[in-house]
């Protein structure tokens, strides 16, 4: 299944809180410009992000949806300087504070696959 790319990685889950950062934010990013230049460079700046868990390209209201973990709001903050205010590409962004997360999971539901 590896040779297939059908298993693309094993992971390990660890507690964000036990590593010092308990606090999770999704945020939905939109871009001035959507050529794909623009938006390959907004991907790889995310990617280089450290405190950007995961990142992903969208159609709808934004061009991007992030999740970020942060130890608090004043690192938030500091990752919203770097990532959004500095860059003139990105007009604005909307931040919603995780309050609970009831279920998450990386699980793919391979049984429901018809081939």
């Amino acid at each position: 299944m590896r040779d297939d790319s059908v298993i693309v990685r094993d992971t390990i889950e660890i507690n964000p809180a036990a590593v010092g950062l308990p606090m999770t934010f999704i945020v939905i990013v939109e871009l001035v410009r959507e050529n794909s230049d623009q938006i390959a460079a907004f991907a790889r700046k995310a990617a280089d992000e450290d405190l950007v868990q995961q990142c992903y390209y969208v159609t709808g209201e934004g061009d991007f949806v992030l999740i970020v973990l942060a130890q608090d709001m004043s690192n938030f903050e500091a990752l919203t300087k770097r990532l959004f205010f500095s860059d003139p590409n990105v007009r604005r962004f909307k931040t919603l504070v995780v309050m609970g997360k009831p279920h998450r999971s990386l699980w793919v539901p391979c049984s429901q696959v018809t081939e």
